[in-house]
Parts: C-alpha cells; structure tokens; sequence
C-alpha cells in the first residue's frame, strides 16, 4: 500500500450490520502495527482479573475463608480479591503463579495472601511445594467454612504433586515429551489429573464438607472448567484409559508401577456424580471469547469491519495459519464474506510438534504464536495489503521473552535482504530468531492474565 493511503467505507458493526455513519482508515505500516497493538492490548485488558472479578464473589461465611490458587494470573487474582472482599471479614491463603508473573502490590492494600512462584511450562521442586502447601490448606474445613479457587492457564504445570511412584525427574520428562508431541491441551490435562494428587477435581474434595468457589479465567478452546488448570476443583469426567491413549499414541514412557496404575483403574479421579460436587460453584470470569469480542470493538472504534473467525481454533501453528493466509488471500480478491478493509480474529490453542529436523545450528526457539506469524508469512509469499500479529496473551511465547510477532508484505522481502532463510527457521522452528533479526517481535513482558492465543490480520 502506498504510505499514508486512506481508505473510506461505511462503519460495520462484527455481524456485518452498517453503522449510520461512515468512516475512515489511515494505511502505512505505522498506523497498521499500531491498530494490531492496540487490539491485543484490548484483549488482555478485557481479562484483567481487577477488572472482573469483585462481581463475581460470594458472601462471606460463618466460618473461614480460605483462599487457593494457581495459573499464571493468579497473583493478579488475589489481589484483586484482597481488595474486594469485606476488611473485617477473615481471609488467609496463598496462590501459585509462574517466576516473573507477580505484579506489584497496589498501594496501600493489605496483605492477607501470599504469593507462592514455581516454573512454567516444566515445573519444578517450588511447584511440588506449593501444591502440598495448598492441599494442606483445605484439610479441616467444616460446612461453616469456605474455599475460593483462583485458577487460571498455567496451573497444570504449577500445581505440581505426582502420584506415588512417580518421581519429579519422571514427571518432567513426561511434561517435555508432552509438549514436544503436538499433543492438545485437553490431552495434555487428561494425563496430568490421572497423575496428580491434586488436580482432576481432588484439590476440592479434599476440602469437603466445606463449600468451594472457583473463580475461573479460561485459556482453553471450549472453556471447560475440567481442562483449565487440569481442573483441580472441578469432577473429571475423562477416565485412566484415556490417559493411557495419550500417553501410547505418543510413545510416552511411565515408570511400570504407574502404568499399570492406570491400567487398573487405580488413579482414576473423581467423577461427575459424586455427591460432594452439590457444595461447590465455578464461576468463568474471563474467557478468550470475551477477549476478542473486546478486540473487535477496539477495531470497530477506529474504523475498521472487524470478523471474530472464532476463540476456538486448535491445530498444528503453521496448518492453522496456512488456513488463514488464504482467507486473507480471499478476501483481498474481494470475495467471500469478509469485505476488505477490515480485520480477522481469532484464538485458541495451536501446538508445534518438535520433529527433530532443526538444520545444523538452529535450535527451536519461540513458541506457537511467532511460529503461527512465520508460516503465514511463508503462505502470503509478500501479498499486499495484509498484516497480522500473533501473540499470547500471557505476554510469553514458547521459550523466550516475547509475546509474539508482527507480519507485514514486506516481511519475507525484509528477510532475504537481511540473509535469513524463513523457511530454514521454520523448519527448526526458530521463529524468535527470524523476527528478532527483523525487529518484529512483540515484547510486552508479562500480562497477569491468561485467555490463550491472539491472532489479527489486517486485510486492506
């Protein structure tokens, strides 16, 4: 596009319903990076837990309050319940966040919670310290009492608690071949709650008889609370032999004694019709849906149509952004349903297998989001008018210190004057060096919340 071209059409609200009034959008790689930021900073403040949570909590009780958690935007979560709950009504607890992921205290708030950090995506001993913390917590507690959970994306690996005959070390190696394998999500959670002692819904029966209230930010397609966190207060209704299936589908090693646990049934966790599931509530205070309806009225505010494609879209990153290229491609041909200029957005949860075929010298660095961005760059080949972000709206991507990546048509131009090969980074899936050589990364450090992946494209 030609630096500074201004493009006029009417106003469209995201069902494609004309606005009254007409308007207009500034095009230049600028003012385009500019509204892609401005987007993902809308989709994160949407999830700001200060920002939610206080209308969803519950009276206090008779009893205790006790307050547990876990994800990587429980520190945010906490504090934003010491805030809204009565100063005179009782509160203790504490909550486990990722290293790095605590934001500063709001002044002059006192502190009733203590933040607990352990490592993500692998976790680590202060993991395994802190789920016995939490397990310990809610030992006692009678029908008078109550337990708020605070649970958010990155609790699987922060609640860290193996079953007997399942070391540390063991369980490492079984969480990196997890998330090398491609594996989903949801599968993923269904192997870690039938190796957990506290997630897969045992972290809130062991609080029985007391009532518990679970205050949920979801970072997964579908928003189920059981997948969330691996479900730590919620009934699984996945079984041992599902496990097994990940597991052998993935060519996962376990030590006998736990296989054949899993075998016999004897991890199996706590279902739906137990009894004891009447005491407790889930309340969802943010999801990724919301975030991007939040997102496209940003872009409906500065001119643009604005298309949510969907919050649930899963798959291999550079499958998923071969489909996106070409709807990107489409419409710029002025077809289909989505009517240039405008926006597309979508979330979810992509994966990257690691298949070993890194080139000599590349080693994997960045993670779905910037492999998503160096894809659809490879498929648009340089097509005009269209740029994009992929980020995650934790504010970290994969391995490094970056949320994401932008895309631009001269992004592949960009690079072959610069001596980089994408495709080469590509298949060493080294997207953090190839747009850190470019200048394309998004930084933002971390968020404090978690709705999963964001992706926009910019279609002129």
């Amino acid at each position: 596009m030609t630096e500074g071209h201004v493009v006029p059409y009417p106003h469209r609200s995201v069902d494609g319903e004309a606005a009254a009034a007409a308007a207009t959008v500034t095009v230049n790689d600028a003012a385009v990076r500019t509204l892609l930021r401005s987007l993902y900073d809308a989709a994160v403040a949407r999830a700001q837990p200060q920002r939610q949570l206080a209308q969803h909590l519950p009276p206090p009780p008779r009893g205790r309050t006790v307050v547990v958690g876990a994800g990587k935007a429980a520190a945010a979560m906490a504090y934003a319940l010491e805030a809204a709950w009565p100063a005179a009504a009782p509160l203790t607890g504490c909550v486990v966040t990722r290293y790095g992921h605590t934001p500063p205290r709001p002044p002059g708030l006192t502190a009733r919670l203590q933040v607990l950090e352990a490592a993500h995506p692998v976790p680590d001993a202060a993991g395994v310290a802190a789920a016995e913390r939490l397990l310990a917590s809610v030992q006692g507690l009678g029908p008078d009492d109550l337990v708020i959970a605070l649970i958010s994306g990155g609790g699987s690996a922060l609640l860290t608690l193996p079953v007997p005959g399942l070391t540390l070390t063991e369980w490492q190696a079984i969480t990196r071949a997890l998330l090398a394998s491609g594996a989903s999500i949801g599968e993923m959670n269904v192997v870690r709650k039938h190796l957990s002692r506290i997630q897969g819904g045992r972290l809130a029966l062991a609080a029985a008889p007391a009532p518990v209230w679970t205050l949920a930010i979801s970072d997964v397609p579908g928003d189920d609370p059981a997948v969330i966190a691996s479900g730590p207060t919620v009934p699984d209704p996945s079984t041992c032999a599902d496990a097994l299936a990940v597991l052998q589908r993935c060519r996962i090693a376990l030590p006998d004694a736990v296989r054949a646990a899993l075998a016999s049934g004897a991890l199996e966790t706590p279902k739906p019709d137990d009894p004891r599931w009447a005491a407790c509530t889930v309340r969802l205070i943010a999801t990724p849906h919301e975030a991007l309806a939040a997102a496209a009225a940003e872009a409906q505010r500065q001119g643009w149509r604005a298309y949510v494609l969907g919050d649930a879209i899963e798959g291999e990153s550079r499958e998923v952004a071969r489909v996106h290229a070409a709807l990107a491609q489409y419409a710029r041909q002025r077809r289909g349903p989505f009517q240039p200029p405008c926006v597309l957005l979508s979330g979810g949860e992509t994966t990257v297998t690691l298949d070993g075929a890194a080139p000599p010298g590349v080693r994997p660095r960045g993670g779905r989001a910037s492999e998503f961005a160096l894809a659809l760059a490879l498929q648009l080949q340089g097509t005009s008018g269209v740029w994009a972000l992929a980020a995650d709206t934790d504010g970290i991507d994969g391995t490094e210190d970056h949320a994401g990546a932008f895309v631009a048509p001269d992004t592949l131009a960009r690079a072959q004057a610069a001596g980089l090969s994408a495709q080469q980074a590509l298949t060493g899936h080294d997207s953090y060096g190839f747009f850190h050589a470019l200048g394309d990364l998004l930084v933002t450090g971390p968020t404090y919340t978690n709705v999963n992946d964001f992706r926009a494209l910019v279609i002129v």
